[in-house]
């Protein structure tokens, strides 16, 4: 239904009430509930391990591989946002189909086996623009964000009533035998209810008592709320939340959020987190008792069309999630946790029955066990010393811990998994170049007036104006010149200043381009200043605003502008200064090129395309081609281009920005120790981001249409098709410690090397391999002081002409111990072909 301002909140629930009624019975008797140790499902408490996917970012062709692949890394659990913005892009008017067909991508996590965490909001923030919220939200009369206000109350019960009672139609909750175990009502609301005060706890109450009169029969939650009202648990967001504690002792200890790294924006390095570091982090966490993990992201993706937030958030949201932004794995990260969670789930019979019972082992050091009634035992050892390795005893038994590690033992004698000791091979993926393309072009006109242009005094915010149908908004206005001024003697130039909210913009004078400034992911408002050639008469100055995403996180951000708010100034002039601010302004929301749908196979037959020029601004370029052979994820190598954005066949592949060069610390990277979101970075003097996914289900075998927008003037040329493909595979692991050789008669695996090919390829050459103390990374490995001669020996006997090969990282396999009493290290690495 389309609201009206004056509908009341309490109107809506109400009615939003009586509809859940009408769609399905309440739940007799919850079939998921907690208690202080962990979710209930049917009568059993359950540690869970979940992940994030969210639909949007993905396409649907590829969201049966991605919730197989999640399932196979371990998981219970999928996440997701619900993306409001996405689903009703007009008041009353909903949309859910393609990349927002949420029905179908639950009930494929549903036929895959996993539970569904579905995180309603409806404010989200994700790096999502504008947090999640439709624009039109903000122009409710008399709305305010996320506060006690009943204008948006009124929207939020509504867009939450609708989602429930669509999976409740569709008998998706887990007491209606679907998969949905968990909903989310708003997202890290603490920090604004602690700034805000009471205006702020008592909309915090009052979400939390819509959502829970919803019946939806299954748990909610609020991440990062404290002060979460009952029965709604209060959960952790964090790179660590083992120093969490709920707010009630009856409610379980729950992390929504394990941040797998960070996301990657326009301008900055992109962020990496070992994932020695990350599997520490959650073992920490369930070892103080945790009971339920969320990694975001488990699978990034992508910000398609004009979908990323911030602003200056980029296209890729890779996350360095173990699934990588293409759907392929990210090695070791997803094998190594998926270790992890193999052996959690070993010591779940002790982890639901007790609490732990902690023991110093050293000054660094401690275990925390877990006993149940009935016989479990299970014991994690901790070395918290960031530097050192350390040798301890327990039960009699001496354990080696790397620094900054956990060891698992679920029978509290046999150590299965060390968070550090990584046995899984790394993948070096490869972007192969497998073809160009050849262009046309079409030059978009500088100001050109249309029907939608009007003319206002003064200068006017940017969204306001265009609605964010668009990132392009053109301001206009002209000066006149007379013969007497003293610059055009002296040829002291006039110097214009242009001051802007944000984020980018380009200004031209008599339609020549004389400058462009943008600003950055910490700030996004600009200043303008440059010289400017004028003539006698009547000279234009038209400023081409450029926005690149609305915020998606702060206090009030609906409040929040941007474009060309001034002041406007001319300096140099015989009356020193002109204030330009409040002259009449023209208007143009948009590009002609967009008007004229340039991007779409209709909208570029409309008119006669030349040849491509040497580079100029804004520019349209398109190009034909066919879809490349094989399987494997394709991507645009973007590197050579300045600012733009890009289609294929009409879909948006989203904003483009290599010009903008990443600055910031790239220096090595040690997993040791407490890790944030700039400690482990690349990218430093390059683009934040070069390469742009291509859903290979957008693509026809013939005929494809791509075309780009350019604005800064690049040559396209440069552009190319490249498919993502592993190269070589390494691997780097410790030697098996005595203690760690038999579980279940088994060698462990984490003290293994693994070495796999794609599907179809074989292992066909050793470039390294050392055991003792190599030095370096995969790609860039060396031997150190100590080395068995006999390093590559296992390795070309067993792992040539293989597509897969395991090596057991003990000294007799290598020729003996090349240096006793050192702790050893194998390091490998093999090119596939």
């Amino acid at each position: 239904m389309a609201l009206t301002p004056l509908m009341s909140s309490t109107a809506v629930v109400l009615m939003a009430f009586a509809a859940a009624a009408a769609v399905a019975l309440h739940p007799a008797v919850a079939a998921v509930s907690y208690d202080r140790k962990a979710l209930v499902i049917n009568g059993r408490r359950r540690i869970l391990i979940s992940g994030s996917i969210h639909y949007p970012r993905s396409v649907p062709e590829m969201w049966p591989d991605l919730i197989q692949k999640a399932k196979d890394g371990g998981l219970d659990v999928i996440q997701t946002y619900v993306f409001w913005n996405g689903h009703e892009p007009v008041p009353g008017q909903y949309y859910f189909e393609g990349r927002y067909d949420l029905v179908q991508f639950i009930k494929l996590v549903h036929r895959a086996g996993l539970y569904v965490h579905l995180r309603i909001g409806p404010y989200i923030c994700a790096e999502w623009n504008f947090g999640g919220f439709p624009v039109w939200l903000k122009y409710i009369p008399g709305i305010r964000f996320r506060t006690d206000n009943e204008p948006f109350k009124a929207a939020m019960a509504n867009f939450t009533a609708k989602i429930v009672n669509m999976m409740k139609s569709e008998g998706l909750f887990e007491w209606q035998g679907g998969p949905i175990i968990l909903s989310q009502i708003e997202n890290e609301f603490g920090p604004l209810e602690w700034d805000q005060g009471e205006p702020a706890k008592a909309y915090a109450s009052w979400a939390a008592n819509m959502a829970v009169g919803l019946n939806t029969g299954v748990p909610w939650v609020m991440c990062k709320e404290e002060d979460a009202p009952d029965p709604v648990i209060d959960t952790c967001n964090g790179f660590y939340c083992d120093y969490y504690t709920p707010s009630k002792p009856y409610k379980p200890m729950m992390w929504t959020e394990a941040w797998t790294a960070w996301y990657t924006g326009f301008g900055i390095p992109v962020p990496h987190r070992p994932v020695e570091d990350l599997a520490f982090s959650v073992a920490k966490f369930i070892q103080k008792g945790g009971s339920f993990v969320n990694y975001y992201m488990y699978h990034g993706g992508t910000n398609f069309g004009r979908t990323a937030g911030g602003p200056f958030i980029a296209t890729s949201y890779d996350y360095d999630a173990p699934i990588d932004e293409y759907g392929l794995l990210r090695q070791p990260k997803w094998g190594h946790l998926r270790g992890l969670h193999k052996a959690i789930k070993l010591c779940e019979p002790a982890l639901i029955s007790s609490d732990p019972v902690v023991i110093s082992l050293g000054n660094s050091q401690q275990a925390s066990v877990f006993r149940s009634s009935s016989g479990y035992c299970a014991a994690f050892l901790a070395n918290y010393d960031s530097e050192s390795s350390a040798r301890v005893t327990f039960n009699g038994v001496h354990y080696h811990l790397p620094p900054w590690s956990i060891s698992i033992l679920p029978d509290c004698k046999t150590t299965v998994f060390n968070t550090a000791r990584v046995g899984v091979q790394t993948s070096q993926m490869t972007m192969e170049r497998v073809g160009g393309f050849s262009w046309q072009s079409f030059n978009e006109e500088i100001t050109s007036s249309n029907d939608e242009s009007f003319t206002t005094v003064g200068l006017l915010e940017q969204i306001n104006v265009t609605r964010d149908n668009t990132d392009y908004l053109w301001y206009t206005t002209y000066v006149d010149i007379g013969q007497d001024e003293r610059f055009l003697q002296n040829g002291q130039s006039p110097v214009l200043t242009v001051m802007s909210a944000g984020h980018s913009l380009h200004v031209f004078i008599n339609r020549q381009l004389i400058g462009t400034v943008y600003g950055s992911i910490e700030d996004p408002k600009l200043t303008y200043t440059g010289n400017v050639n004028l003539w006698v008469g009547s000279n234009t100055i038209s400023i081409l605003s450029v926005s690149v995403g609305l915020p998606n996180v702060g206090e009030h951000f609906e409040t929040w502008n941007a474009g060309v708010l001034g002041p406007v100034m001319l300096n140099g002039l015989n009356e020193g200064r002109r204030d330009l601010t409040w002259q009449k302004w023209t208007y143009q929301v948009g590009l002609k090129g967009e008007t004229l749908g340039l991007h779409s196979l209709s909208g570029s037959s409309l008119l006669e395309w030349g040849e491509v020029p040497q580079e100029q601004p804004l520019m349209w370029y398109k190009a034909f081609f066919n879809a490349p052979d094989g399987d494997e994820p394709l991507a645009l190598d973007m590197s050579n281009m300045g600012k733009g954005q890009a289609w294929i066949n009409g879909q948006g592949i989203g904003r483009y920005w290599p010009g903008y060069k990443a600055y910031g610390d790239c220096s090595d990277c040690d997993y040791r120790g407490t890790y944030n979101e700039t400690k482990c970075q690349t990218n430093c003097g390059e683009p934040s981001q070069r390469w742009y996914h291509v859903p290979r289900s957008w693509l026809n075998p013939t005929g494809n249409l791509l075309v780009v927008f350019e604005e800064w003037g690049s040559d396209p040329t440069g552009i190319s098709m490249v498919k993502r493909t592993i190269g070589s595979v390494c691997a780097n692991v410790f030697e098996m410690q005595p203690s760690m050789r038999n579980w279940h008669t088994k060698e462990n695996e984490n003290s293994k090397v693994h070495l796999l090919c794609d599907f179809g390829k074989k292992i066909t050459k050793i470039t390294f391999a050392s055991f003792g103390t190599p030095r370096g990374v995969c790609g860039n490995f060396s031997e150190g002081s100590c080395h068995a001669h006999k390093s590559y020996d296992p390795f070309e006997k067993k792992c040539i002409g293989q597509q897969r090969c395991s090596i057991s990282v003990v000294p007799e396999v290598f020729g003996g111990d090349p240096c006793p009493g050192t702790m050893k290290r194998l390091a490998v690495e093999a090119i596939c072909g």
